[in-house]
């Protein structure tokens, strides 16, 4: 596989050069979402039951890794598609599976959530443009989606009476600030992604990386959040 030219320009990092190691920092920190799928695979080890669900999203997160590091050697047509198809899998599962664990909504209801997202967000990028905010349009639905259902639970956390399903009380708190915390990470990983190109002549080694770190984290307290839902105790 070849860089494409499309893609050399893409990155503060890179500028241009189509050498494999041209965005070292860009490719080396994918390692976060490697260890943060390791640290989430200990902890989910340790449940019971074992939840299917929750190991799919570790497994995305290592396929989002490997896909970014191959992008940021070898971008072309391929590596994109190896490096985006993991990140909306990661967020459509993580959205079915929140409607469906943290709120209690029917199973129907779960599964038409994400397809809804997925045709809501595809609509915002075309009205918008997909070069908006940098080429990060695409997610600022799943930031909004994060505050929503962390506003949602923390709302459920103060119920006098728990709800019939979801999660209510003690057993909702914790997931709430996990949700707000990946927020407001998200929000500033994506200003910082927004500024990589604006800010490439003061700051040549780009911006980029910390998306990288930042989103790593952001990804590990979703998947502690989905496996800690499963046995609040």
């Amino acid at each position: 596989m070849q860089p494409e030219a499309r893609f050399l320009m893409a990155y503060c990092e890179r500028l241009g050069s189509p050498a494999f190691w041209a965005e070292p920092l860009n490719a080396l920190t994918n390692a976060g979402f490697v260890l943060a799928a390791g640290m989430a695979f200990w902890l989910w080890r340790q449940r019971h039951p074992r939840d299917v669900a929750a190991l799919v999203l570790i497994l995305l997160m290592v396929a989002i890794g490997i896909g970014s590091f191959l992008f940021h050697t070898i971008p072309n047509r391929r590596t994109v598609l190896m490096d985006v198809l993991p990140i909306q899998g990661f967020i459509l599962l993580y959205l079915g599976l929140a409607i469906r664990r943290f709120l209690g909504a029917p199973l129907g209801l779960a599964l038409a959530g994400p397809v809804l997202f997925f045709v809501a967000s595809a609509g915002l990028v075309q009205l918008a443009g997909a070069s908006a905010l940098r080429g990060g349009i695409g997610y600022v639905p799943a930031l909004l989606a994060l505050f929503g259902f962390g506003l949602a639970l923390a709302m459920r956390s103060r119920l006098a009476e728990p709800a019939r399903a979801g999660l209510t009380g003690d057993a909702a708190r914790p997931i709430a600030r996990a949700l707000l915390l990946a927020g407001g990470l998200f929000t500033l990983s994506l200003a910082l992604r927004t500024l990589d190109q604006p800010l490439c002549s003061f700051w040549p080694w780009g911006l980029h990386f910390l998306w990288h770190l930042l989103n790593a984290t952001v990804l590990g307290l979703l998947a502690l959040a989905a496996i800690r839902a499963i046995n609040p105790r």
